[in-house]
């Protein structure tokens, strides 16, 4: 197959044609990949060979989908057979924003319309529930089916593990948590219990059985009770397309396949598109596999390593390895950091933002030390000019900011943590929620539960007496009508039913439906919340969503799967200032960038974690772990280097301190990448400590008493 070579940055592109006016911005790989194909009747490029585009950190991976994607439509592709999977929905509808403007310097004001027209483009969860509607008959499943939250499963297991006396053996039992972990690893990595359990819960190892009862019986309440949980959306789909017959149906729907962050997918995601596309036809893939960092969700490496050889020929790769964030010094060390990755493809990242500052290896004390050079550096940012918003500081875990965010809130330094509340962790709005879903589904006894307990006289014990009942009839409405209530709940029972009858039938239509529901529930929320003002205003937001969806079904399935924050319950102090420093994960951070960057804990035992060097594999996601830190930055990076930190309760050894060395993914032979320094103020605090005698404290207590 002649586009089947590897294309490195520039290396190997003949040199091209004029580029016609939508793509005369791209570079030449980015041209080369966007123009890739399109050999099909109508310039459609319905018989497009399989493409992997491997995109380097920095590289323009959405503007170069987007041009790809608007190419198709403006060479003749209908974007109703198209379908696009994103890592999340606002990627989703970034990239149909980027679509639309790129499409109209060719086909003017009806390029909103052929953008409209992509309407399946979203998240793999969102899609397959999609897909799960319309082909509810032929899977056997009730079109009315609701999807429960992580926390909503959790209950659920908890539920089940209570039934089967999971919650009163002699030996502790895994708790819910840890039940729908190793459940939902074993789904997503498809990958038998014992194997799940002896890998990655070990401890957990000797109730095999007893968790395979307990998920069969899992599994069973939930077909039931008519919800599917998160594993359920990509579970059916992947045995939907295990069928030949929906299979080829599914697939002739749709000419061009396009999956972004393909790094991130796990095995049960790459069945459903290797059985979707199986030779390939129409299929693009981008990612990068430097930057694949979320083993712990079950995504797999593998997945993007091996992506060409499915196919024969070999699906073709491009390689976008020019950067436009960061300067060439801290290209040239991220690309050193990353050589020594013991398999990759192979990408040299390179810019044209020459600097002569090299990034910075940061020698301090302690933590005191490293949240002391770090305020100083962004205080100093902030009056050359540099606001707050525009420097992040990153961490391995939440816990390794602790110090720090002591230390801003002293020096009066506005900030916020990424990792902040969603929507869908804030009680009110899980209220809310919950009232829509069971008024939808009446045997989803989760969200029940928790709707029935918010009625005065309601516990635990009287709302599974009104559930039961609820189940017990052939109509569960008859259930809900017949069911006599505590005299506490009399004054609300009438308003309440008749709330749950109409939002059941769905006389108030979407999105009144939410009104509806409001109303009944903001007057029970002013006296469970001191403050229910603020929650308003994200019940305010919610109808604001709201509005934007066609149905209460496609609301309720996408909010679950990708919810906004909550204004309510942010991470951080109150912002009184309008611009803040930016304090994530690693992890939350992918995907963003910053003028300048503070990687803190930048030794063993941190990074990598002592929890992640058991084999090579974990090593390796662990370095690719650093490398996508550094690549969040701009102008600056700073690698804070503390001799010593401290540590809570990591590997159940209490809390103390450690002391390091600087990680081992920056050895000697790399160390000319980058600047070395130790922080003076740290030497000074130091000197002020003169000897003194010892004091015999011990004889001063035993004196107390004698």
């Amino acid at each position: 197959m002649g586009e089947s070579a590897t294309i490195d940055g520039n290396a190997g592109i003949r040199e091209p044609k004029a580029a016609p006016a939508y793509l005369a911005g791209l570079n030449p790989a980015q041209r080369h990949a966007v123009e890739y194909g399109g050999a099909g009747e109508h310039g459609s490029g319905v018989f497009d060979p399989p493409l992997l585009i491997i995109a380097g950190a920095g590289s323009g991976k959405t503007n170069t989908l987007a041009h790809r994607v608007a190419h198709l439509i403006v060479s003749g592709a209908d974007p109703r057979r198209m379908m696009l999977l994103t890592f999340s929905r606002r990627a989703a509808t970034e990239m149909q924003r980027r679509v639309e403007r790129i499409t109209a310097k060719v086909l003017g004001p009806a390029a909103g319309a052929m953008t409209d027209a992509l309407a399946w483009s979203g998240t793999f969860h969102a899609i397959g529930a999609r897909l799960l509607r319309e082909y509810a008959t032929d899977l056997g499943i009730d079109v009315d089916f609701t999807i429960h939250d992580r926390e909503d499963s959790a209950d659920l297991m908890n539920l089940v593990r209570h039934d089967l006396g999971f919650s009163k053996t002699v030996k502790r039992f895994p708790t819910k948590h840890t039940c729908l972990s190793i459940y939902s690893r074993a789904v997503n990595a498809t990958s038998p219990l014992g194997e799940v359990l002896g890998t990655f819960f070990p401890w957990c190892a000797e109730w095999e059985s007893e968790l395979q009862s307990l998920f069969a019986a899992y599994v069973a309440t939930k077909q039931k009770q008519n919800v599917l949980d998160y594993d359920d959306l990509l579970l059916y789909w992947a045995h939907m397309m295990m069928e030949p017959a929906l299979a080829g149906q599914l697939s002739d729907r749709f000419d061009h396949v396009m999956v972004d962050e393909y790094q991130d997918t796990n095995r049960l995601q790459s069945s459903i598109l290797l059985n979707f596309k199986p030779t390939g036809q129409g299929l693009t893939v981008v990612g990068d596999d430097a930057q694949s960092i979320y083993s712990f969700r079950a995504a797999t490496v593998r997945n993007i390593l091996d992506f060409p050889a499915h196919f024969s020929p070999p699906a073709a790769l491009i390689t976008l390895e020019q950067n436009y964030r960061s300067t060439q010094p801290i290209l040239a060390a991220a690309n050193a950091v990353i050589d020594l990755a013991s398999e990759r493809f192979t990408k040299n990242l390179w810019s044209n933002r020459a600097s002569g500052d090299l990034p910075a290896l940061v020698s301090v004390a302690d933590d005191n030390a490293q949240a002391g050079y770090v305020a100083d550096c962004v205080l100093a940012n902030r009056e050359a000019g540099l606001r707050l918003k525009a420097q992040a500081v990153l961490f391995r875990t939440s816990s390794h900011s602790a110090t720090l965010e002591v230390e801003l809130t002293r020096r009066n330094i506005p900030f916020v943590k990424f990792g902040g509340l969603k929507f869908l962790e804030s009680a009110h709005i899980k209220d809310l929620l919950a009232l829509l879903r069971w008024s939808q589904n009446l045997r989803d006894r989760v969200a029940g539960f928790r709707v029935a307990q918010l009625l005065p006289g309601f516990g635990p014990g009287m709302a599974a007496k009104l559930l039961d009942a609820i189940e017990g009839g052939a109509r569960p409405i008859r259930g809900l009508n017949a069911f006599r209530p505590p005299t506490a709940a009399a004054e609300h029972w009438i308003d309440f039913c008749a709330t749950i009858k109409a939002l059941h039938l769905g006389k108030a239509g979407w999105p009144a439906d939410l009104d509806l529901a409001s109303r009944w529930y903001v007057p029970l929320m002013q006296h469970r919340f001191d403050d229910a003002p603020q929650r308003e205003g994200d019940i305010a937001q919610l109808a604001q969503i709201a509005s934007s969806y066609p149905t209460r079904e496609r609301f309720l399935t996408e909010l679950t799967l990708d919810p906004p924050d909550a204004t309510s319950d942010q991470a951080g102090p109150p912002l009184l200032d309008e611009d803040y420093l930016i304090l994530s994960t690693i992890h939350s951070a992918k995907g963003q960038e910053w003028d300048s960057v503070f990687v803190l804990n930048a030794v063993d035992g941190c990074i990598p974690s002592d929890l992640g060097v058991g084999t090579t594999a974990e090593i390796d996601e662990e370095r690719r772990l650093l490398y996508v830190a550094m690549t969040r930055a701009k102008d600056q990076l700073h690698l804070m280097l503390p001799q010593r930190f401290y540590v809570h309760g990591q590997r159940s050894m209490g809390d103390r301190h450690i002391y390091a060395q600087r990680t081992r993914f920056i050895p000697n032979a790399l160390t000319h990448h980058f600047q070395s320094r130790s922080w003076p103020a740290a030497q000074a605090n130091a000197s002020l400590r003169r000897p003194i005698s010892p004091l015999d404290v011990r004889g001063k207590l035993r004196g107390m008493w004698g």
